[in-house]
């Protein structure tokens, strides 16, 4: 068995990354942690943070495909993130023009949760801790 220590990061690939860039930043509140354009792949490599912590890879590149199905397709689901309270993230997702999925509760913890869309329909999930 290999022996993980942690998550490093999440790596996902954009369609417009300024749109994106902006998503993550000003409406999920990334910090930036570095932003490498690199010429030689016409791409650009975007590392961010949440809480000081670096979680995600956002890359853009010339003409990737889109996304096969959702959310039942091979491959990642969903990312999720941890919020104190779902009623007031849902507030601010409606303050921001984000639509959202009806909130639920998960049969099994009894937390609730929802989903919204990043730009390029990236299921993200918001789950009350």
């Amino acid at each position: 068995m290999i022996s993980l220590k942690s998550l490093h990061h999440i790596a996902i690939i954009c369609s417009n990354y300024e749109r994106s860039k902006r998503f993550y930043t000003e409406v999920l509140g990334f910090e930036i942690k570095q932003e490498v354009y690199r010429a030689e792949r016409e791409s650009y490599k975007l590392d961010l943070m949440l809480n000081g912590v670096y979680v995600i890879e956002l890359f853009s590149f010339p003409s990737p495909a889109a996304r096969p199905t959702r959310p039942e397709a091979t491959g990642l689901r969903h990312i999720a993130f941890g919020v104190h309270n779902i009623v007031i993230a849902v507030q601010q997702l409606q303050e921001l023009g984000i639509g959202h999925d009806p909130v639920r509760t998960d049969e099994f913890t009894g937390k609730q949760f929802t989903f919204f869309r990043d730009p390029d329909d990236l299921p993200i999930e918001l789950y009350e801790m």
